[in-house]
């Protein structure tokens, strides 16, 4: 999501990947102004984490919803969902305990 100087998101995207049914991951949303700030806002409500990529969310925003991302892009998806899957972990760990 790329910032805008009073800490709004200027842009906002959101994306889904499925192991199981998904070829690769897919855009779910994407915004700007408003629209970006309320993507941010629903994905925290619901306890989404959010990571702060301006240039990789311009990109994602430059998509279609529900298109797959480029293979271009891949890479950079792979080490958010990495991101992403770790912070699971450790909150899996952390309730179990």
């Amino acid at each position: 999501m790329k910032q805008r100087d009073d800490q709004r998101p200027a842009v906002a995207a959101a994306i889904l990947y499925d192991a199981e049914k998904d070829r690769a991951p897919r855009v779910t949303a994407r915004g700007r102004g408003i629209v970006a700030e309320h993507i941010v806002e629903l994905a925290r409500k619901h306890h989404v984490p959010v990571q702060e990529d301006p240039a990789l969310a311009e990109m994602l925003a430059r998509l279609d919803i529900g298109e797959d991302i480029p293979p271009q892009l891949y890479l950079a998806v792979a080490e958010i969902l990495a991101f992403i899957y770790r912070m699971n972990g450790k909150i899996s760990e952390q309730n179990d305990r």
